[in-house]
């Protein structure tokens, strides 16, 4: 099967998604591991940054992540045909 340059401009653009979530997955997941003492001393509700994080916040934002993945694969696919199921 021979690549049109629409294939080619969706999976670029895929892989680009991609690489930057991953690296704000990686930002926020060890980052910030690496930085919990300093984070301790940053309070949110009475509670450290660094727990607050541990927590509750990386969840939200990972959650965030995989929402906007799902919505900016949405745009992608509609953009270069390749949608499956009803469109709105």
């Amino acid at each position: 099967m021979q690549l049109t340059q629409s294939h080619i401009d969706y999976w670029q653009k895929n892989l680009r998604l991609t690489a930057i979530l991953l690296a704000i997955w990686f930002v926020v997941t060890y980052v910030m591991a690496w930085f919990a003492i300093p984070l301790a001393e940053i309070k949110i509700f009475g509670w450290p940054l660094s727990f607050y994080m541990a927590a509750q916040g990386l969840r939200v934002v990972y959650v965030a992540i995989i929402g906007y993945y799902a919505l900016a694969m949405r745009k992608n696919d509609l953009e270069h045909g390749v949608h499956e199921g009803e469109e709105d």
